[in-house]
């Protein structure tokens, strides 16, 4: 593989590309690299060629790089695909998301893994990944799929059980929180030692020391001083009730457990510092200063910062091409019990070398019983969806709204079921056609 062919899909969320493509084209063996950007919004795509050029020159890379709008040209012959996509857009199908349950009292923080929002967004984005993959499947059968697209778990699960491809999901959160949590305790995060496992934004620092020395002492002395970050009060509290420190932020933490976000009880949401709307404002201040960063990113004269991020993607495609190897942390299906008390089928996030055999999952065996049993009230939504996208039965995702934490905590089965129906309504055709119609056996 001399020059790796890459396929980005989903390569007008510039910012992100701009930084995956820096990562990839600062390593020699990967500067002459065969870069395919796609998106369906010509607009955007422009930008993101025109920021390609400049993060190439930036760097001294050579690559070959082509702007498609043809999802089948940048697939041709890819040895890598890094799939970036957001299925429905922030307008409509976010904003629905948050708007239609907030008229039965549920209210959301980020809403794109679990709850609602996760479940109706994996309704409409694991058909389009799994439409991909057919592409993939007589395109590049023998890609490695790089999937940064959320709900993660959801969608690596709904395509394992329908497409051969070999897909790794990838996430930044195990990396970003260990650094955090280095920066609590005035260490440099390069001198931790750390063994994270579980699910995808709810996985667990296992081990967590500083030159043979367990943090664990002091993160739990800090948690209990209440001196911790006020943006990060929900995952020290879940510290001290747990023993463990999750990966996922708390804004994201607070809506997969029942215990932050309540109908009055607006001491909690003050107490924890629980940002309701998150999502929703993140998006409308990165819409309101794109004209001003379009400008800035296609300004040649403007400089351009081009440095290495915390993104596993470029290491994958440098190991398998290299040969170098690797340790980074993905998603992937539990085959063989990875996490021995968790279900076989479901996915998990594990360390996983990399070399040129690809991505090679660690086995941990058992975790501590009380995360796995916590994780298990997140794979039930997970699965009860996947099922429901694989076997066409809209009953399931009933099913799954009604085992969703938060959600079950808030409202009766009678809102909960039109709420599932107004969502599938309001979201129309981004909704597979099988789950669309109401069935008699509903």
């Amino acid at each position: 593989m001399t020059h790796p062919k890459i396929a980005m899909i989903g390569a007008g969320s510039t910012v992100f590309a701009k930084n995956l493509l820096g990562d990839i084209l600062g390593f020699p063996e990967l500067a002459q690299a065969d870069v395919r950007l796609f998106d369906i919004d010509q607009e955007r795509l422009d930008v993101t060629e025109q920021v390609a050029g400049r993060v190439a020159q930036a760097v001294g890379a050579r690559p070959t790089v082509t702007a498609t709008t043809d999802r089948e040209r940048a697939l041709d012959g890819a040895d890598f695909v890094i799939n970036m996509i957001q299925v429905g857009g922030y307008r409509p199908a976010t904003v629905t998301d948050f708007e239609v349950p907030k008229k039965y009292g549920l209210r959301q923080t980020i809403a794109d893994t679990l709850g609602v929002g996760g479940i109706m967004r994996a309704v409409r984005t694991v058909p389009v990944l799994l439409d991909m993959s057919r592409d993939m499947e007589r395109l590049c059968p023998d890609t490695l799929h790089l999937n940064y697209v959320n709900p993660m778990a959801m969608n690596i699960w709904g395509l394992s059980r329908q497409t051969p491809i070999r897909t790794v999901g990838l996430c930044h959160s195990v990396q970003h929180t260990a650094s955090e949590l280095a920066h609590d305790l005035g260490i440099p995060v390069e001198e931790i030692d750390y063994l994270c496992a579980g699910i995808n934004h709810m996985a667990f620092y296992l081990k967590f020391e500083h030159k043979g020395e367990n943090l664990y002492p002091r993160l739990m002395e800090l948690a209990e001083s209440g001196q911790v970050p006020a943006w990060n009060r929900v995952r020290y509290e879940m510290l001290r009730r747990l023993g463990y420190f999750v990966t996922e932020s708390s804004e994201h933490f607070s809506e997969y457990v029942p215990y932050f976000i309540k109908r009055g009880r607006e001491d909690l949401i003050e107490r924890f510092g629980v940002p309701l709307d998150e999502y929703p404002r993140r998006c409308e201040s990165q819409i309101g200063g794109w004209e001003e960063l379009r400008t800035q990113l296609q300004d040649p004269s403007a400089p351009l910062e081009v440095r290495r991020s915390v993104e596993y993607g470029s290491l994958i495609i440098h190991s398998v091409v290299t040969g170098q190897p690797r340790v980074v942390y993905g998603n992937v299906m539990n085959d063989g019990g990875l996490i021995s008390n968790l279900p076989h089928d479901c996915c998990v996030e594990v360390p996983c070398l990399v070399d040129r055999q690809g991505v090679q999952p660690t086995r941990i065996g058992r975790i501590p019983p009380q995360l796995a049993a916590l994780m298990q009230t997140n794979i039930n939504v997970q699965a009860l969806t996947v099922e429901a996208l694989v076997t066409g039965k809209r009953e399931h995702i009933y099913h799954a709204a009604m085992l969703d934490p938060h959600t079950a905590a808030e409202l009766d089965l009678d809102q909960i079921w039109a709420l599932v129906d107004d969502l599938l309504a309001e979201h129309g055709d981004w909704v597979p056609e099988g789950l669309r119609a109401r069935h008699a056996a509903d």
